[in-house]
């Protein structure tokens, strides 16, 4: 979808917030799955991504279940209320739906792969941090742009979301 003039820059700025959920997400998956053979440390360009994200990363590691709370806080609050704009519940649903396919891939990289460990643990688990962070990154680039960020089959179950 093209830029729509209805889109204040407010709209945008708090439409690229949400996609630091998926991405710290990833980070801790990426980092708890591989450990010290996380892409993360091996590659120096994530770096100061890992710097720059380390505080949100351990609040959000700090409390209990905070995961599922935002989850809940943003699907309730923001995607469920029609009075905020159309292109953030958009945006906030697309990253929380990029949070669900962290979650399980998780979920099936700790479930069937961890038994058998190493590098497929540590490919995989860089994998899903790749994709995640370059969708992630292409959503905010997007949001900012006041476009909407078109991810096949992601953006498609948010169309369905949203009224």
């Amino acid at each position: 979808m093209n830029w729509q003039p209805d889109i204040t820059p407010s709209d945008r700025a708090f439409s690229a917030l949400p996609y630091l959920m998926p991405i710290i997400e990833a980070i801790i998956l990426s980092v708890s799955a591989a450990g010290a053979g996380s892409i993360l440390f091996q590659v120096p360009i994530f770096r100061p991504l890992l710097a720059l994200l380390s505080p949100l990363i351990q609040i959000y590691t700090g409390f209990p279940f905070a995961s599922f709370i935002i989850f809940i806080l943003l699907f309730t609050l923001v995607v469920r209320n029609e009075k905020i704009s159309r292109f953030i519940r958009y945006n906030t649903m697309q990253a929380i739906m990029l949070d669900i396919v962290v979650f399980l891939c998780g979920l099936i990289i700790r479930i069937i792969f961890a038994p058998i460990g190493g590098f497929l643990v540590q490919t995989l688990a860089s994998t899903v941090f790749l994709g995640i962070l370059l969708a992630s990154v292409y959503s905010i680039v997007q949001s900012i742009r006041g476009e909407y960020a078109e991810i096949p089959t992601i953006s498609d179950a948010v169309q369905m979301q949203i009224r």
